[in-house]
């Protein structure tokens, strides 16, 4: 057997300003920051035993956003506790008008999809423990009977006025 790494240690990011991206990860997505370099970086994390999560450095005030159409990172995802933290957030992103991007119902996950300020593609999400995972579909993520309900329940439970967004 192949010995591999422990986990994914942290994600590093440029954002053009950097003022703006800590008031958002940390007042919107709940980070904490673990140091912070005036006017250069931050390192923050959810997990006050981790060192950091997220590092998040300045580039060019012109430097180029993402875009769908390169090579890179697609999103970035956070493991909310529980279903209700879901909701809590998602009603937080709502409040401060965060583009949302879209629902997804993967079976043993639910997640929220939506952009930071500088068009970084965000998630957070729950995911059912694996003990419960259900595997009646043809791959982990085709499951057919779903934890969360159909699209309606879900639709009422995060109060989205439209479950046709939500992906099963």
């Amino acid at each position: 057997m192949i010995m591999g790494p422990k986990q994914l240690g942290h994600l590093v990011i440029r954002v053009r300003n950097l003022e703006q991206a800590e008031d958002f990860y940390t007042r919107i997505l709940g980070l904490k920051i673990m140091q912070k370099y005036p006017g250069s970086g931050l390192f923050m994390s959810a997990n006050e035993e981790l060192s950091h999560e997220l590092a998040i450095f300045r580039a060019d005030e012109d430097a180029q956003g993402p875009d769908e159409k390169r090579v890179g990172m697609v999103h970035m995802a956070f493991q909310m506790n529980s279903l209700d933290d879901l909701r809590e957030i998602h009603q937080r992103l709502k409040s401060n008008k965060v583009k949302i991007i879209g629902y997804g119902d993967h079976g043993l996950s639910l997640g929220v999809y939506f952009l930071d300020p500088e068009g970084n593609e965000i998630e957070v999400y729950y995911e059912v423990p694996s003990s419960e995972w259900i595997s009646d579909g043809e791959h982990l993520f085709d499951q057919k009977r779903m934890h969360f309900g159909d699209k309606k329940k879900i639709a009422d439970f995060l109060e989205i006025a439209d479950p046709h967004v939500i992906s099963q």
